[in-house]
């Protein structure tokens, strides 16, 4: 039996996240510069939005340059950049042929003019598509997300605007930069590594955890449609019992 139609329509993750993670490990295994691993690793992101949008996934987002990635070989930083570029020109037509709206999440200010120009454009020009948001985390790291947002609620009670008895995570909710974006219920690390690297640690408090081996320029749609059937498998409790579950 196909492995997609093993899925059960009616127990869909309403909120996918991805680690995208062994770009650089695929292309040095074939004796490449990590760039190519890139290039590869942007062919698995189509394959991967494609399948979310036929299973009617409604929110997909992807790990794709963390605060921490600025740290690495500026060539390296450049063409990851400039990758960012050429995609966003590329694939405008599919996101708008799929009914795809556009979102990013992060420092955006400190990507380089050309990439936070077109990446504004296209958010702009896919803002009234409805069918899936696909979100890209960029220059993004939850520890930074998470100060930001201590910082904003904290001069909100310096001016008087709440009080502290008013924060609550509703509050907490509304300053993150996922404020439009329901939790996180899956969450996949491709390659083989089982940390969170920074990413979503608020957002992802209940969600189910899915690791692979897989490099990301290797995954393909089977290997979604297995995570996807790992967590309807799988009982969320939510701090409740399988028995209050099951009455």
């Amino acid at each position: 039996m196909d492995t997609q139609k093993k899925i059960d329509p009616n127990k869909l993750p309403q909120h996918i996240a991805i680690i995208m993670d062994g770009n650089g490990r695929w292309a040095k295994n074939r004796g490449k510069f990590r760039v190519f691993g890139h290039e590869q690793g942007a062919e698995s992101v189509r394959e991967i939005v494609e399948a979310c949008a036929e299973l009617n996934i409604p929110n997909l987002t992807l790990y794709a340059f963390s605060t921490e990635n600025w740290r690495r070989p500026k060539l390296e930083v450049q063409a990851l950049m400039k990758l960012l570029v050429k995609a966003l020109d590329k694939e405008l037509p599919t996101l708008q042929k799929n009914g795809i709206r556009l979102n990013a999440i992060g420092n955006l200010e400190a990507l380089p003019e050309k990439a936070r120009k077109d990446l504004i454009s296209v958010m702009d020009r896919t803002s009234e598509n409805t069918h899936m948001t696909l979100t890209l985390a960029l220059s993004y790291g939850s520890r930074e997300e998470i100060t930001k947002t201590i910082k904003e609620i904290s001069l909100k009670v310096k001016n008087n605007l709440i009080s502290p008895s008013d924060i609550n995570e509703s509050i907490i909710n509304n300053h993150l930069y996922t404020r439009d974006l329901p939790d996180v219920d899956l969450l996949i690390r491709t390659s083989g590594e089982q940390r969170i690297s920074n990413f979503l640690l608020w957002q992802i408090a209940y969600a189910e955890l899915h690791f692979t081996e897989t490099l990301w320029p290797d995954y393909t749609k089977a290997h979604l449609y297995n995570a996807i059937l790992d967590y309807q498998n799988r009982e969320r409790r939510f701090g409740k019992t399988s028995e209050q579950l099951n009455a």
